[in-house]
């Protein structure tokens, strides 16, 4: 189980909304614990491919999130993404990508403007396992 506070998810969804309908990115920092992972912090980082159907995060945006994660006692967790015109699964191209079977992959779809809607997923090679995720 993953949880998340619900001012994180307020600043992951500003960020898709603000975005859209280019995809927006970020990582995840917190804690791993016995029954599952706490998210404490999600970062905002600049998708450098600008694009509506793919992201990259920025190099030195990413290594100053990890800076500041470790500043902060946080472990990276994964990493979060916005569908502005999909379902939230897991696309191919993400699957593709996701090289740390360890980390959570959220994925927000703004499909449905007026409902967004969250997941986190487990992903290892092709396959995906949407994990128990709550908003706090």
């Amino acid at each position: 189980m993953i949880t998340l506070p619900k001012s994180e998810y307020e600043k992951i969804l500003g960020e898709a909304q603000l975005r859209a309908p280019d995809e927006a990115c970020g990582l995840i920092g917190g804690r791993v614990l016995d029954d599952g992972k706490e998210v404490v912090k999600a970062y905002i980082l600049t998708n450098i491919d600008h694009s509506p159907e793919h992201f990259s995060l920025d190099p030195k945006e990413q290594l100053q999130a990890v800076k500041d994660m470790r500043a902060q006692g946080l472990v990276p967790l994964g990493n979060w993404h916005s569908h502005p015109a999909t379902p939230s699964r897991p696309s191919e191209e993400d699957k593709r990508l996701a090289y740390d079977s360890k980390a959570s992959y959220l994925i927000l779809s703004l499909q449905d403007s007026s409902t967004p809607v969250l997941h986190s997923f487990h992903i290892e090679g092709t396959d995906s396992t949407r994990e128990e995720l709550r908003i706090i």
